[in-house]
């Protein structure tokens, strides 16, 4: 029925916090040891803000400073530096076995970067790559990009600002990039567009269902709106255990 291509399940998690997204990415990277088992966690974070590898451990005084500011901080095993999750932002996890895409990192990377430029398009807003990784306005970053890859699993993703309260970025230099800026669709747009931004995502599914937790709504989602098109199946959560990773990338 769906000859050759892969089938994601896409799971919308609603607002959840970055801790309970790291454990549910652990379970759904752990169904890929009995064969691939593609899926797409979407989600809102709580106020968090997290640091990759790519950094020796940040002062104590400023993540203490960081969390009277009221957010929770995390030190996680992506690639990247420092940047911040919260509501108003699109986070997306895919968890996909690149063996059953194309065995590049690089590649993927790439992709990510141009499936957001091409969302962003669609608002009339001309988003594009740079030196660092992510996708840009002008020298003003829009959505982050920070994975981590074992075995060709991949975890971690993206996060889409799109009506984030950008105060919380002045607080640190994101991804660690100095002199560049941090933006959304609602402040290019000039209105708010989050649930604009949620619908256009849903709209471009396709063949798909959607395990919901925490959400009444039927509606399904997808990002993957060009290049391989990706057909989704709906499947009961699974039990989790423990995974290990080694390759990272992000900025």
């Amino acid at each position: 029925m769906h000859g050759s291509r892969p089938l994601v399940e896409v799971v919308r998690l609603g607002r959840v916090s970055y801790q309970e997204a790291l454990r549910l990415q652990q379970v759904y990277v752990n169904r890929h040891r009995s064969g691939p088992a593609h899926a797409l966690l979407l989600c809102e974070h709580l106020p968090v803000y997290t640091t990759g590898i790519r950094h020796k451990p940040y002062p104590a005084a400023l993540l203490e400073r960081l969390r009277l500011l009221g957010a929770h901080v995390h030190r996680t095993n992506r690639g990247g530096l420092i940047t911040f999750h919260g509501p108003g932002q699109l986070v997306c996890y895919p968890v996909l076995n690149l063996s059953s895409f194309k065995k590049s990192v690089r590649w993927y990377v790439c992709e990510l970067e141009r499936t957001i430029i091409s969302a962003c398009g669609r608002f009339g807003i001309e988003a594009s790559t740079s030196p660092h990784t992510g996708v840009w306005v002008r020298d003003n970053k829009i959505c982050a990009i920070g994975i981590h890859c074992s075995r060709y699993v991949t975890s971690h993703g993206l996060a889409l600002n799109c009506n984030t309260e950008l105060s919380w970025f002045s607080h640190i230099v994101p991804c660690g990039i100095e002199g560049k800026g941090v933006t959304s669709l609602s402040a290019e747009l000039q209105r708010d567009a989050m649930n604009e931004a949620m619908n256009e995502a849903w709209r471009h599914a396709s063949c798909c269902a959607v395990t919901q937790t925490g959400s009444s709504s039927s509606t399904v989602p997808s990002l993957w709106t060009e290049g391989r098109q990706l057909d989704v199946l709906r499947a009961d959560r699974p039990e989790p255990t423990v995974s290990t990773g080694s390759e990272r990338r992000g900025s």
